[in-house]
């Protein structure tokens, strides 16, 4: 089953609006999703750069989201633990939450990877996304993605 997951602030394929970005106040974008499949227990968010000069970029990891929301706000806070439970891990700045589009130059691609999952994680905050990957293994059930692009001249 595929999730189907949007944002009101740019449509898939898209240039993600500056705010979200290093050039802007670098907060993460709304994103909402579909019908998740019987039996979603909990979802997990994964949002990176394949264009990175020196391999993927990670730019932002969470997870244990629950199933019963449907949306994350803009902005969501750099805390390990939400009010709602959800546990937020590092990205490639080596910093915990979301890190926005910063290429060093040209035109990158970033994909939301929404991952809906039959079971809840038993990981604590901080973790990377290779740590998430491996402990999703026979737990995913759905998945989607939103990719929106950013530019920068070169630098």
């Amino acid at each position: 089953m595929t999730i189907e997951v949007r944002s009101t602030a740019f449509e898939h394929g898209q240039p993600i609006p500056g705010r979200y970005t290093c050039d802007g106040e670098d907060l993460s974008p709304p994103l909402q999703w579909g019908l998740l499949p019987p039996g979603t227990v909990t979802l997990a968010l994964i949002a990176e750069d394949p264009d990175a000069p020196r391999g993927t970029w990670v730019h932002w990891v969470m997870y244990n989201i629950p199933s019963e929301d449907l949306w994350l706000p803009e902005g969501v806070p750099p805390d390990s633990i939400q009010p709602d439970g959800s546990i937020q891990g590092l990205n490639d700045f080596r910093k915990i939450g979301y890190g926005g589009p910063c290429p060093p130059g040209g035109t990158h691609r970033y994909y939301f990877r929404l991952f809906a999952l039959n079971t809840r994680l038993d990981l604590p905050p901080g973790i990377t996304r290779d740590r998430l990957l491996s402990a999703m293994e026979g737990h995913v059930i759905a998945r989607g993605e939103l990719m929106g692009t950013y530019s920068r001249a070169r630098r």
